[in-house]
């Protein structure tokens, strides 16, 4: 393997409905730095994702599609891409997400630095520049969802931007860089998940295992958030509260009383009857 090869990046994009940022995505990925191949799994859509990847595949050669017939989740299709592709540096990159030519090489360089033993992620921000506090988070705290039922959802670590590199407990899945060797060694995201809390539990798993997870606050990044989320909102609410549910028995239930873990569970379930509610008046 040449010098290039050990640096080269593959860039997975796991898609459902987005196509009316997809096209976009892509264009700058293939524009990227030592992006070698590019993996758009795609979650059964019913837009125009087919065409626009076809497009991408026929003018680029380092683009492949992979079509699932149904929806078997983020983490799913983040693993099928990964086990598509070769390159020993493995980019997460949500097709939302617009990067600059020189964010996932300039990224990959942060990661040498630190030994390659590491999990990355970057400044997010939306289209007015504001940033995103899901960039950079802390392990939810269970036990302050009983008495706060919504502060499994606060995670946000506040910004220090005298730090290159910001030590975090977890980045957001919407942008995650990490070696290959390292995502072999995790055995990739836990499919338990379909969608929300895989990426603290992929973080939470890299840490224990010794990697170094933090976010590069000098790389700033535009993320279109919830592009493919807006048509089923109570279906992504569902899944974000079983996320939660399920990272809770995973990391910490084993060591919680039984009544904590009936709590636990309860309060979850409140909250995301609280937020169905909201949503579904808010439409009427």
């Amino acid at each position: 393997m040449s010098c290039s090869e050990r640096g080269s990046i593959a860039a997975v994009v796991v898609s459902h409905e987005s196509g009316s940022t997809l096209d976009t995505c892509l264009t700058r990925l293939r524009a990227a730095a030592e992006v070698s191949e590019i993996r758009v799994v795609d979650n059964a859509s019913q837009d125009d994702t087919l065409e626009i990847v076809q497009r991408h595949a026929l003018a680029d050669a380092r683009v492949r599609f992979i079509a699932n017939p149904d929806n078997p989740g983020f983490a799913v299709g983040c693993n099928q891409g990964a086990a598509d592709s070769r390159a020993p540096w493995l980019a997460f990159v949500n097709p939302d997400l617009m990067v600059e030519a020189d964010t996932l090489s300039r990224l990959r360089s942060h990661a040498e630095e630190l030994g390659g033993n590491a999990l990355l992620g970057v400044d997010l921000v939306d289209e007015a520049g504001l940033r995103d506090a899901a960039a950079r988070r802390r392990d939810p705290e269970f036990a302050a969802m009983l008495f706060s039922p919504g502060a499994a959802a606060r995670l946000g670590v506040a910004v220090d931007d005298s730090q290159v590199l910001q030590a975090v407990d977890a980045v957001s899945g919407a942008l995650m860089l990490m070696p290959r060797e390292l995502f072999a060694n995790l055995r990739g995201f836990d499919e338990g998940y379909r969608l929300h809390a895989e990426d603290l539990d992929l973080c939470r798993r890299a840490r224990q295992a010794g990697a170094r997870v933090a976010v590069a606050n000098e790389l700033r990044v535009m993320h279109v958030r919830g592009v493919s989320s807006r048509a089923r909102p109570l279906f992504v609410e569902w899944h974000k509260h079983r996320g939660l549910w399920r990272y809770f028995r995973k990391f910490e239930a084993g060591q919680r009383h039984a009544l904590t873990r009936v709590a636990v569970w309860g309060v979850i379930w409140l909250h995301f009857g609280a937020v169905s509610l909201t949503r579904w008046f808010g439409r009427r």
